[in-house]
């Protein structure tokens, strides 16, 4: 039995895999984006509701976030600011006494999607999602690929009217909402939604050009909730990338929703069996 989660810098998700194969009971809960001590709380009284009196083997969860390189401590986390250095595995492994592994939150989204979701049957995915941050990960025959320091496209340098920005201060949920103090979804103006899909574009086809996908899946309620022109976005991102490569990688929607996290924590304790 595994407890999984999955932090976001909007929501902690939470659920139990009682058989190692399936999800169980869902608990969605606001994150406390800057009070460590409450989040440690949330997680134990949590985990004390969906598992009652049974013992679990192993904890894993994603995180919103640069993990150091022992995957053990926050060393970066721009929407999450009261947890960065704070002793967060070590906290998890004395409040449930078995192992803990802590990865990426878009890294595990990113092994759900290609394993379970839209990127099945293809080799090398890409993924990526905008939220209230951006990031993404390469996923390679159903694992996540070697890295040192973790994946952060969405930290990349683009060049916004003039201006040398990071992707995701660009194209993000909460980039959107200090500009224009409205939450994605309630943004209906065609133009801007038109921005987003160029400047997004250019974050995309460098993740293209250095991860050489056989498919690349986007996910977050940006692309998935929000009025943002896809089907524009893929036309002008194939465009691109065709200036330079012979060939586009398919291009689709996640189909796992908020739940990709998750599924990819269940698929990373598989592999720990």
């Amino acid at each position: 039995m595994f407890l999984l989660f999955d932090i976001g810098g909007t929501h902690m998700r939470f659920a139990v895999s009682k058989d190692g194969k399936e999800l169980g009971e869902l608990k969605i809960i606001p994150t406390p984006k800057d009070n460590f001590e409450e989040g440690m709380r949330i997680i134990q009284e949590t985990a004390r509701e969906l598992l009652g009196e049974e013992k679990i083997e192993a904890v894993v969860g994603g995180l919103a976030g640069t993990l150091n390189k022992e995957r053990a401590v926050f060393s970066r986390a721009p929407h999450m600011r009261g947890w960065i250095e704070k002793p967060l595995k070590k906290e998890l492994e004395m409040l449930f006494h078995v192992p803990v592994y802590l990865e990426n939150d878009a890294a595990l989204a990113g092994l759900g999607e290609a394993v379970r979701g839209a990127g099945q049957s293809y080799g090398i995915v890409a993924y990526g999602t905008v939220s209230t941050g951006v990031g993404g990960a390469r996923v390679v025959d159903g694992r996540i690929d070697r890295n040192t320091g973790g994946f952060e496209p969405g930290h990349q340098i683009i060049n916004y009217d003039g201006e040398a920005r990071t992707l995701e201060e660009c194209v993000s949920g909460s980039a959107l909402l200090r500009r224009f103090a409205k939450k994605p979804e309630d943004i209906t103006d065609p133009e801007l939604w038109e921005e987003m899909a160029r400047l997004l574009t250019q974050g995309i086809h460098n993740t293209i050009l250095h991860w050489a996908p056989d498919v690349l899946v986007l996910g977050g309620p940006i692309i998935l909730r929000s009025p943002f022109p896809f089907e524009n976005f893929k036309k002008q991102l194939s465009e691109s990338v065709l200036q330079v490569l012979p060939i586009v990688p398919e291009i689709k929607k996640a189909e796992l929703g908020d739940m990709s996290g998750l599924h990819g924590a269940l698929i990373y304790a598989q592999h720990l069996l």
